[in-house]
């Protein structure tokens, strides 16, 4: 009778127990998401959390974010990168161009007039990266890599028209082959994290900044100078930024396979698209807000372009150089980058 009763409850704890099996064997996983972007930001809204809602229904639950913007978790934008490599968050959206020079032949994506809109030329950077540069990103897993639209001048004080308008202004620039370019056209360059610029312009640390028009009403720039200058896209994009959102590799690792398939699904060269082409969607509403305020904005036409090229070609050259000193063909890597670029935006 003991015996019987034993493997009654032994049953019924079988029994009970299946529930509590089948619940850990779909078990869900809570990630945190960490950058340096505003919560009110098109970047925060329409592309890192729009990619957390997909990622989590498409999981069926299973994968949930903790969203932390504005570097709610502490630390400065420079250190993202090795958050996530080192573990302290899950995953980031940052700049390879925050630690100058880890990242080097990635760069060449930000070399003056390579870029041509921001959905093509994420396309090319993703398998840029894959093909050229992937052993630059082994302490992460990566999930996407793009670029933003076309860059372009703000200034409190003066127009750019010309290369020499630039003389002695201070203009932030966010990545070390951007503020050499500046230096080359002229300008006194500072770099600058992106939400150090408010402040520096206030306070006349700086006297302008080279970002593309989606970031514009994120640090509130529109409001904060007065003069503007666009490149006529026939002439090609001044520059553009890379990023990278970039996860824990030993967290990826650690997923279910199912929940990996999850994330490779949106992950890889359509995701970096997606990011490139939702980043630049933000620039139309962005300068409206600018012409609004009846600020004065300047195209730079074809012609005009040309002198600005003329004088930003040294840093594609240094660039190349220095590919050569650590060992790589510059002038190959620059060739696949810009092959990449056209190929992707003939699809386009």
């Amino acid at each position: 009778m003991i015996r019987r009763r034993t493997l009654l409850r032994s049953g019924a704890a079988v029994a009970l127990g299946a529930p509590a099996l089948v619940g850990l064997a779909q078990s869900s996983v809570t990630l945190k998401f960490h950058t340096f972007m505003s919560p009110t930001s098109n970047v925060w809204l329409n592309m890192h959390k729009a990619w957390m809602d997909k990622v989590e229904r498409e999981s069926g639950g299973r994968i949930k974010f903790e969203a932390y913007p504005a570097m709610q978790l502490g630390g400065s934008p420079v250190q993202l990168y090795d958050q996530a490599k080192d573990g302290v968050v899950d995953i980031v959206w940052t700049l390879p161009g925050n630690t100058p020079g880890r990242f080097p032949r990635s760069e060449v994506f930000e070399l003056p007039f390579m870029m041509t809109d921001a959905e093509a030329t994420s396309r090319a950077f993703w398998e840029y990266v894959q093909t050229k540069a992937a052993d630059e990103f082994r302490d992460i897993h990566p999930i996407a890599f793009q670029v933003h639209g076309p860059g372009m001048f703000h200034v409190k004080t003066r127009l750019i028209t010309q290369p020499d308008d630039l003389r002695g202004l201070k203009m932030r620039g966010p990545t070390r082959q951007i503020t050499k370019m500046l230096g080359y056209l002229g300008a006194t360059p500072v770099g600058m994290p992106l939400p150090q610029i408010p402040d520096a312009l206030s306070k006349g640390v700086i006297d302008g900044c080279v970002i593309p028009w989606e970031v514009v009403p994120s640090v509130k720039v529109h409001e904060l100078v007065s003069f503007h200058s666009e490149f006529d896209p026939k002439g090609g994009a001044l520059y553009t930024t890379t990023f990278v959102m970039a996860m824990n590799k030993a967290r990826y690792e650690s997923l279910p396979a199912d929940l990996k398939k999850v994330i490779d699904a949106n992950s890889g060269l359509e995701t970096s698209a997606f990011l490139g082409r939702t980043q630049q969607a933000g620039d139309a509403p962005a300068r409206k807000l600018a012409q609004e305020r009846g600020n004065r904005i300047h195209t730079i036409a074809l012609a005009e372009a040309q002198e600005f090229r003329r004088k930003a070609r040294q840093v594609e050259v240094e660039w190349v150089q220095d590919m050569d000193r650590r060992g790589f063909n510059g002038r190959e890597l620059l060739e696949t980058a810009r092959k990449l670029i056209e190929k992707h935006t003939r699809k386009t």
